[in-house]
């Protein structure tokens, strides 16, 4: 990797406004003269933050490079940014962009690199979703911490903000810039298939506190946070990725509920927010997605809420944003909506022409495209990206997964597990009288890509603990052979661990046979807790929120009695048999009695 020196001098023409600082607006006109030299189709790659396949920016491995080429039409990051000038790359798991935190780090100085090479160019703003809990794109030897409900459950500003700063601390030692959280969503809707429980909960005011708190903790690391789902995803029953939600809140509901976190977190400074694909009637009754809607957007969020930051889209790829209009019209709509980041459009040639064309046919200003890459400019000199653009090998040695990193997100997690049922005071377990235990249940895949499986960390972990745990994966739709498997191998231990996922008719079968042994039945929600309103008879239930390493391992604390359970529901849970009544209330949440 070159010097900043040399990448400087190699952009000789806007170096010298290159070295920006300082606070919002204080270099505006530095900025704008930086602007002025911009070719239109540089501005309109400004707009794009654009996903790219591989663990390097120029030399990706075969299967990448025909990825790419497929999907963008080029071989590497590299190319993408010779090609489309795009103002943000996001990061993905699943495009091979997230191996381990030094390959992380050398992508993102190739990145940078490749687009400070151009003529007048300008360092890219890196973002990806790293919301912790069950959205993660960055796994171990990172600091991965429970998700978002889990922390409502520990109710902690301190905790949020802890988790913001350290979780900051490493994003920026990666080069990644932009996160993509924290969901100020409130889940008020247990149906809700693509919030749940990434939301902080069902009250709104607890919801705004810590929205506010973790984005003090990222931002003050170095990393801009994003709100998100503006104007609020919580009260859905369609996954917006697949479908096209409808929100059927009033505006008064709107004000009390949804919109208190957004306010929060605006009063707290956010640096970016993410429109919704969703339809709210009562906020804009044109039937258009609030991504392409001007009183949403522009009207609401920087009319009456006063935000002028970046204004950032969910992924325009989901079928929320596209079942009205085609992928041609939707960034061009977006951006006459008050957007101005496009994120993750699924053919960038397409959207990016569409831009283009739309400013020379007139329908979009050259002014309007200067409005946006000055939001977006301010931005990055913010985060100090035109004078630090790249990252070391040893800030990340110094900062990624420390092991004071993991031991916060440890006591942070037991603060977190919550006890929802405990008959005859069968926990904690005794390890003398419940010695074997049998942990079954559902294995859904590793949010992150590198931890799990559940059964086997909480066998693991409860092992460490004193116990002799065996594990047995009996999935989320068991048949009638493994839950006769899961049965047989009941029959020799002293107790059972089952670990339920959004519980289906299947589970509970499960569950059921398991306590006509007779045997104590632990069980866990490893997701939601609103499982629990599904199993009436068993003696004991725990919430973890989620299932990644560092929540089961708190379960596990928990279980045998090293740590108490101090979590309360940040959600109401419903009774099965009547939704309309509540079996678990906000704030509910048993302890461990001397």
């Amino acid at each position: 990797m070159p010097s900043r020196r040399t990448v400087l001098a190699a952009t000789a023409g806007a170096a010298a406004s290159l070295a920006i600082g300082g606070t919002a607006h204080a270099d505006d006109h530095r900025l704008r003269s930086l602007i002025s030299r911009m070719t239109l189709e540089e501005k309109v790659g400004q707009l794009f933050v654009m996903r790219v396949y591989g663990h390097s920016a120029t030399a990706p491995d075969q299967a990448d490079i025909d990825a790419n080429l497929k999907e963008i039409g080029v071989r590497t990051a590299a190319e993408m940014i010779a090609r489309y000038r795009v103002g943000g790359i996001i990061y993905f798991t699943w495009a091979h962009n997230t191996r381990d935190p030094h390959q992380i780090a050398d992508l993102s100085n190739g990145i940078q690199e490749a687009s400070l090479r151009q003529p007048r160019g300008l360092p890219v703003l890196i973002s990806t979703d790293q919301e912790h809990g069950i959205v993660c794109r960055v796994g171990e030897p990172a600091t991965l911490f429970p998700g978002a409900m889990a922390i409502g459950a520990d109710g902690s500003r301190k905790d949020a903000r802890t988790l913001g700063r350290i979780a900051g601390q490493e994003l920026t030692a990666i080069g990644v810039r932009q996160n993509y959280s924290p969901v100020a969503d409130v889940n008020v809707n247990p149906a809700n298939p693509v919030i749940g429980v990434r939301s902080f909960g069902a009250d709104p005011q607890a919801v705004a506190g810590l929205v506010a708190a973790e984005v003090a903790g990222y931002q003050g690391a170095g990393v801009a946070a994003t709100a998100k789902h503006f104007p609020g995803h919580g009260d859905t029953a369609v996954d917006s990725h697949y479908g096209f939600p409808v929100i059927t809140h009033s505006r008064d509901l709107w004000e009390k509920l949804d919109a208190v976190p957004f306010r929060a977190a605006i009063s707290a400074g956010i640096d970016s927010v993410m429109t919704a694909h969703i339809q709210f009637p009562a906020l804009d009754d044109s039937g258009d997605p609030a991504t392409l809607s001007h009183p949403i957007l522009t009207g609401i969020l920087r009319g009456e809420l006063g935000y002028d930051g970046v204004v950032v889209t969910d992924s325009l790829g989901m079928e929320g944003v596209r079942t009205k209009y085609g992928d041609d019209r939707v960034p061009v709509l977006a951006l006459k909506a008050g957007v101005d980041q496009l994120l993750n459009p699924p053919s960038l040639d397409v959207a990016w022409n569409a831009v283009l064309k739309a400013v020379q046919d007139g329908e979009l200003t050259e002014a309007r495209l200067d409005e946006s890459i000055l939001r977006i400019l301010r931005l990055k000199a913010r985060l100090r990206l035109f004078e630090r653009p790249y990252v070391s090998h040893g800030g990340v040695t110094r900062t990624v997964g420390t092991p004071a990193h993991l031991a916060a997100a440890d006591r942070i997690a037991e603060r977190t597990t919550t006890l929802l049922v405990n008959e005859g005071r069968l926990l904690p377990l005794n390890r003398r009288t419940h010695r074997k235990l049998l942990v079954v249940g559902a294995d859904p895949a590793s949010p992150s890509g590198t931890t799990g499986p559940p059964t086997g960390v909480l066998a693991a972990a409860l092992t460490e603990l004193g116990f002799t745990a065996t594990a047995l994966s009996t999935g989320t739709a068991p048949s009638a052979a493994v839950v006769a498997q899961a049965v047989a191998a009941a029959q020799q231990a002293d107790a059972v661990v089952v670990g339920t996922y959004n519980i289906t008719a299947a589970q509970k079968t499960l569950v059921e046979q398991l306590l006509a042994t007779g045997r104590p039945v632990v069980a866990v929600a490893i997701r939601n807790p609103y499982d629990v309103a599904q199993l009436p008879a068993v003696p004991a239930c725990l919430a973890t929120y989620s299932w990644t390493d560092v929540e089961l391992r708190a379960a596990a604390r928990v279980i045998a009695g090293k740590a108490a359970p101090h979590g309360r529901l940040p959600v109401p849970v419903q009774r099965a048999d009547d939704p309309a009544k509540v079996l678990y209330p906000v704030g509910y949440g048993l302890s461990y009695g001397r």
